[in-house]
């Protein structure tokens, strides 16, 4: 299953970290676009040079990570589509260009699914969609989760606990069922 994720789940460090660790656990295939990957980097800019020096390093091993994830599309594909936000067509475009069967993205109102299903493309929100994943795999993605408050630890120097770090990271579902789970 390929999986477009759009800036607004890549940009949280910890949200993008969980997705990408189950990912890397082979549950699904990420996917982005250049325009995506600047998109976060511009987000990082907020906080100024270094959060946006930071977001460059971490696209740039990101794209060395996963080669294959960058989908490029044809420009004039954006001028046949229509979302309620024309800003977010781009993020259309490179999931249909991609073969992507979902869109994972924060932001469903600009999303609307009868519009997808008109291409064939569904949409998660990233707490359901790992929550999913989850239920289907447990294994894989506590092993995901658990690496990923394994370094949030080393990096804070906080004591973590699962839910509270998944609570931050706009996974509380996802949180509660891995607190279940010994």
């Amino acid at each position: 299953m390929k999986v477009l994720i759009d800036a607004n789940v890549l940009y949280p460090t910890v949200m993008r970290e969980v997705v990408l660790g189950v990912a890397a656990a082979g549950i699904f295939t990420p996917q982005w676009s250049d325009r995506l990957l600047e998109e976060w980097a511009r987000a990082a800019a907020r906080l100024g040079p270094e959060g946006e020096a930071q977001a460059r390093g971490e696209i740039a091993m990101l794209s060395a990570r996963w080669p294959g994830a960058n989908v490029k599309y044809p420009p004039e594909l954006e001028h046949r589509l229509w979302l309620p936000d024309p800003a977010d067509i781009h993020v259309l475009a490179a999931a249909i260009s991609g073969s992507s069967d979902i869109i994972m993205t924060s932001n469903a109102k600009d999303f609307p699914r009868h519009i997808l299903a008109e291409e064939g493309l569904s949409r998660a929100d990233p707490d359901g969609f790992l929550l999913g994943c989850f239920e289907a795999q447990p294994v894989a993605v506590r092993g995901a989760a658990k690496s990923v408050l394994s370094e949030a630890r080393r990096l804070s120097g906080d004591d973590w606990q699962m839910r509270s770090l998944m609570k931050k990271a706009r996974l509380p579902r996802l949180g509660k069922a891995l607190e279940r789970l010994p």
